[in-house]
């Protein structure tokens, strides 16, 4: 069971490294608000992550993947989420970026004035991605290592994965905070966001047009 577990924990770091919509997001967030509002996303992603896990060990991920109306509600929610993010960094590019203990308007602060919108981006865009209930309900069975009950077996890799998702961005927030001071520059900022926001469009252009 061991050696089945800690092989498919390498699979689930494969696919975890793998650059996509979450790591847009998260890129997005953490050069513009800095390191807490990136880690703030981050915990956003695992959360939906766990929705997913969730309904896929009470089964009703399956449902949804074996839907072909509700999967493509879903898909199409999720990629026009994914656009929307991406317009909003081209339309202002730069215009968010603040230190995350700047004055913000109305009192408060910059981290507390974003820090629950960043926190429902990471979880947003994975709620709404059918993707990741596909790759769930068809991966994570034959994954499962063998002598423990199948929905038992599934929830521990869910949570392996979370763990390596939290993992893998937290430390990539803290290799982007780490060049604030150059992602700071003005003219950085705005090629960022602009570059950010066609990447975020593209994800989304991507899920729209998927076929699974």
């Amino acid at each position: 069971m061991l050696t089945q577990l800690v092989a498919a924990t390498g699979v689930l770091a494969l696919l975890t490294l793998v650059p996509g919509p979450d790591m847009a997001i998260v890129t997005r967030r953490a050069v513009s608000r800095g390191r807490a509002d990136g880690l703030r996303t981050v915990g956003g992603i695992a959360a939906g992550l766990l929705l997913w896990g969730t309904l896929t060990v009470a089964g009703l991920a399956a449902l949804l993947a074996a839907s072909a109306e509700v999967y493509l509600v879903v898909k199409l929610a999720g990629a026009a989420y994914l656009c929307l993010l991406g317009v909003q960094s081209l339309r202002r590019p730069g215009a968010g970026a603040a230190p995350d203990d700047a004055p913000a308007a109305g009192g408060g602060t910059a981290r507390g004035r974003s820090g629950g919108s960043a926190w429902r981006t990471g979880l947003v865009s994975n709620a709404l991605n059918p993707k990741i209930a596909v790759f769930y309900t068809g991966l994570l069975p034959t994954l499962a290592p063998p002598g423990l009950r199948p929905a038992v077996g599934m929830a521990l890799l869910v949570l392996v994965h979370v763990l390596l998702t939290l993992a893998w961005l937290g430390t990539y927030v803290y290799v982007l905070s780490r060049a604030r001071r150059f992602f700071a520059r003005p003219r950085v900022r705005r090629t960022m966001d602009r570059v950010t926001g066609v990447v975020l469009i593209g994800f989304g252009v991507r899920v729209a047009t998927s076929t699974a």
